[in-house]
């Protein structure tokens, strides 16, 4: 069997890694061995971490960001770290291998304003609009990732008790509460949807109006469109939105233990990046306070 579809079946029966991220990594080892195939002929089993650097200032002069070139570097040492336990490879190609330094992007969260206006906005009298209201709101009341939302099965919603189950990373399942207004709009959404005989064919919870699953440019064009309108900020995809939902939680006293859970972070250093966004409310308080700050 070929050494890139073992390493992919192993991520998918072993580690439980989404189709996602598969299609990802078999992307970027195939680039990988395109490469090493075409410009220095060697295997991939005959790899050294020269023909590694070499490759990363090649992508580098490609014009990807530091952030797609390390993204393809991990998938690489994944897939090492694979052949030398199968014993494949007995040298590492990427052992010493660091990576590359990058700018964490800053993402400005949505003001609730915003958010509360293009709800608003939204005329909810037709499918395509409560659908989209449904979308958006909630991304922006339970914080869930995109992939997530897309992933949602009717299955999934808990009625009785207001809250959905969640199929995260990793397929690591978690449970979402929501919010009692919102799901009055979940009802009315689910109620049409149903009236009028979409997505038999599945059990998706959104839909297009043709009744298929939505897709991830779907969804994000959904959101850019009716943010554009509203938002002068670079960035309106609906990770901006999850990133509203913890900056405003948090805002309000959120305990942080709280939303990492909600969030599905495996870590509280993750969510900690989103406590980044209130230094400058932490600044003018401590400005309007210190009593030093005053003279």
């Amino acid at each position: 069997m070929d050494n890139v579809l073992a390493f992919l079946r192993y991520l998918e029966s072993e580690k439980n890694f989404s189709r996602h991220t598969l299609v990802a990594y078999k992307k970027d080892i195939d680039d990988f061995r395109a490469y090493c195939t075409d410009v220095v002929s060697i295997p991939l089993t005959k790899v050294i971490y020269t023909n590694v650097r070499d490759y990363i200032v090649v992508l580098s002069k490609q014009g990807l960001t530091t952030r797609s070139i390390n993204r393809k570097c991990a998938a690489l040492n994944s897939f090492y770290n694979y052949l030398m336990t199968t014993s494949v490879v007995k040298i590492h190609p990427l052992e010493q291998h660091k990576s590359l330094k990058s700018k964490k992007r800053f993402i400005v969260p949505f003001g609730i304003n915003e958010i509360e206006d293009v709800l608003n906005r939204i005329d909810t009298s037709t499918f395509p609009g409560l659908r989209d209201s449904t979308v958006i709101e909630l991304l922006y009341s339970t914080g869930i990732r995109q992939a997530e939302l897309i992933g949602l099965k009717t299955t999934d919603i808990d009625w009785a008790q207001q809250q959905i189950r969640v199929l995260g990373k990793r397929n690591k399942e978690r449970i979402v509460p929501l919010i009692p207004s919102f799901v009055l709009r979940l009802k009315q959404y689910y109620e049409q949807r149903n009236a009028l005989g979409l997505a038999l064919a599945h059990n998706h919870l959104l839909v297009t109006n043709k009744g298929d699953k939505l897709y991830p440019t779907f969804v994000y064009r959904l959101v850019k469109t009716y943010f554009r309108g509203v938002s002068n900020k670079i960035h309106t995809s609906p990770h901006v939105l999850r990133h509203s939902f913890a900056t405003h939680m948090l805002d309000a006293g959120a305990d942080i233990n709280v939303v990492k859970e909600v969030l599905g972070h495996e870590s509280l250093a993750a969510t900690q990046e989103y406590t980044k966004i209130q230094l400058p409310k932490l600044q003018d308080a401590y400005r309007a306070a210190h009593p030093r700050a005053k003279k």
